[in-house]
C-alpha cells in the first residue's frame, strides 16, 4: 500500500530533509510540496540535490492544497503550524516539525514563544524512556497528530532519560552544552549565519536559561520520572553545516557507580535500531552521524566531581528533525519503524 504525503514548508532545510528521506521510502507517494516565497518554482531549483523529485513544483501553503492526503508534514516556522493544522481533517496524519504542539504547559508557551497555545500533540520521540519503563512509541502508534521534538531537545533527552528513569542520576543541577550547526536555525538569511561570521568561530547564544528548548527538555525528563528538575543549557554555534554534539552532565545518585550507570543506558537502548551506546572509553563525533537517523552516545563517570558525563552526537536535520518525523509517520501508519531511514552516515 502507498500513502500520499504533502510537505508544507518544503523549500526550507527541514522540509528538504523530509523530502530526501521520503523519496526513498517504499510506501510513500510525495504528491504535494508547498512554500511561501518560493511558490511557483520547480522543487529542484530550490533543492537541486533532490533529483528524483524533479517532477514536483512548489505551490502556495494553504489547507486546501494540503487536504486530501494520507499524511501531511508541516515544516513551517514556529507559530505558523497551528492555524493550518486546525483546518485539516481529523483523520489526516499531521506531523508538525515546528514547536506549536510540543509543550503541555500554556505558561511555558507564553513565556518562551508567546501567542496562542495550540495544545500538545503526541510527542514524536519513540525512544524516550518513560517513568513506568515504557517507551514513547506506544503513544505514537495510530496517532493522527504528532509533534516532532526540537533538535537540541532530542540530543539532551536521549542522553538523560535512561539515567533519570533508572535512578542512577539526580534530576536537579543538570547541565547541557551543545555544539550545533547553523542549519538548525533554518534557511532564513541572517548576518550571524553568514560564512564570514561562522568560519573560524564558536559562538554561544541564548545563554542563561532563555533558549526556547529549555521547557521542552524539562518536560521530557519529567516524563522520564524526574521530580522538579533543573537544567542549565548553553548552545554554541560552530562552523559545521549540520550536526549536534551534546555534552550533558548530571549528579551521580547515591549508591550508583560506573557499572550501574553503563547498565542503565545499555538496557534502555539495547533493542533500539537508531540509538547506540558506544563501548567504554569511546565517545562520538558528529562526522559519524551525518545523513543518518542514528544517535551515538558515550558515557563516563567523573569520580572526583561525582557526575555522570553523557556525550551525544546526532544529525540535527535527520534524527533531530526529519528522521524523527518519518520514524513517527511509520509508527502512526502501522509500518516498519525503520522504513526510509538510514543508519549509516556519510564519510568523509
Amino acid at each position: 500500500m502507498s500513502y500520499s504525503v504533502a510537505v508544507a514548508g518544503a523549500s526550507g532545510y527541514a522540509g528538504g530533509e523530509v523530502l530526501r528521506l521520503l523519496a526513498d521510502h517504499p510506501q510513500v507517494d510525495i504528491r504535494t510540496v508547498t512554500a511561501h516565497s518560493n511558490a511557483g518554482q520547480p522543487l529542484v531549483e530550490v533543492h537541486p540535490h533532490l533529483r528524483s523529485l524533479d517532477h514536483l513544483t512548489l505551490v502556495e501553503t494553504t489547507a486546501e492544497q494540503l487536504a486530501g492526503h494520507d499524511a501531511v508534514v508541516l515544516a513551517l516556522p514556529h507559530g505558523a503550524s497551528g492555524a493550518i493544522a486546525a483546518q485539516l481533517p481529523d483523520d489526516t496524519l499531521v506531523l508538525d516539525c515546528g514547536a506549536d504542539h510540543r509543550l503541555e504547559s500554556a505558561d511555558d508557551w507564553a513565556r518562551f514563544y508567546g501567542g496562542e497555545h495550540r495544545g500538545a500533540w503526541a510527542y514524536g520521540l519513540p525512544e524516550l524512556v518513560l517513568a513506568d519503563g515504557g517507551r514513547q512509541r506506544s503513544r505514537l502508534e495510530g496517532a493522527r497528530r504528532i509533534a516532532v521534538p526540537g533538535c537540541n531537545v532530542t540530543a539532551v533527552t536521549l542522553g538523560l532519560a535512561p539515567g533519570i528513569q533508572s535512578g542512577v542520576i539526580e534530576a536537579h543541577d543538570l547541565t547541557a552544552v551543545l555544539a550545533v550547526g547553523p542549519s538548525g536555525a533554518g534557511r532564513t538569511l541572517r548576518t550571524d549565519l553568514l560564512a564570514s561570521e561562522l568560519l573560524g568561530a564558536a559562538t554561544p547564544y541564548a545563554v542563561g536559561g532563555v533558549h526556547r528548548h529549555v521547557p521542552e527538555m524539562l518536560q521530557n525528563v519529567r516524563w522520564a520520572g524526574a521530580d522538579r528538575p533543573t537544567i542549565s543549557f548553553t548552545p554554541v554555534l560552530v562552523p559545521m553545516a549540520r550536526g549536534i554534539l551534546a555534552t550533558v552532565t548530571a549528579r551521580l545518585a547515591p549508591g550508583a557507580d560506573a557499572s550501574s550507570v553503563r547498565a542503565a543506558w545499555q538496557s534502555a537502548y539495547a533493542d533500539e535500531p537508531f540509538v547506540h551506546v558506544l563501548p567504554e572509553g569511546r565517545f562520538p563525533s558528529t562526522s559519524s552521524v551525518v545523513g543518518a537517523n542514528t544517535a551515538l552516545i558515550g558515557l563516563a563517570v567523573d569520580d572526583d566531581a561525582q557526575r555522570v558525563v553523557i556525550v551525544v552526537a546526532i544529525d540535527n536535520l535527520v534524527k533531530g528533525t526529519a528522521g524523527a518525523a518519518v520514524q513517527s509517520l511509520n509508527l502512526a501508519l502501522g509500518l516498519d519503524e525503520t522504513l526510509g531511514l538510514p543508519v549509516n552516515g556519510v564519510a568523509p
